[in-house]
């Protein structure tokens, strides 16, 4: 009896890969966010940082996570930037319509509880009851951070998915 061969789940990203690599242009770059900026956005595949702020790869350093808080995690990203990888400018980028503002804590455990099959209640969720305030509080404890210099400009925006725009909140 012969095998079916397994089938590599990745092959079309590899394949996609191969592609990129075939024009890739950017070898040997220094790693410094040219444009002096970091942005901390959340994982949700609809937000483009390069793209949606004008910048080009190198530009910027980008954080992601569920639901664009500043997490200590992005702290940490936030603090190497401005010391060490030419950060100027932090964004702290939430967006509309976003699960970690739409949904509660609870929700969320069942939701994963159900996909997982098992029990979830254990796992916790950073959901956020009010965006802008949420927002606001994340800007300050970057704003307050002892090793992020006062020269250093922070913005607290909402992304839009629907139009694309930003509203400056803090």
């Amino acid at each position: 009896m012969t095998e079916t061969p397994r089938t590599e789940p990745f092959a079309d990203l590899l394949a996609a890969n191969r592609r990129y690599a075939e024009s890739f242009a950017q070898g040997g770059f220094d790693g410094i966010a040219h444009a002096g900026v970091a942005v901390v956005t959340c994982m949700d595949s609809r937000i483009e940082p390069l793209a949606m702020l004008g910048l080009h790869h190198g530009d910027a350093k980008i954080f992601r996570n569920p639901g664009g808080r500043v997490t200590e995690q992005a702290m940490e990203a936030l603090v190497l930037g401005v010391h060490l990888l030419g950060v100027r400018r932090i964004l702290v980028l939430p967006h509309t319509r976003c699960a970690m503002s739409s949904s509660s804590e609870e929700e969320l455990q069942r939701q994963v509880g159900a996909s997982a099959g098992m029990d979830a209640s254990w796992q916790r969720f950073r959901v956020v009851t009010d965006q802008l305030e949420a927002l606001r509080a994340d800007v300050h404890i970057v704003e307050s951070h002892p090793l992020i210099p006062d020269s250093t400009a922070i913005g607290g925006f909402l992304y839009d998915v629907d139009t694309g725009l930003l509203t400056r909140h803090a």
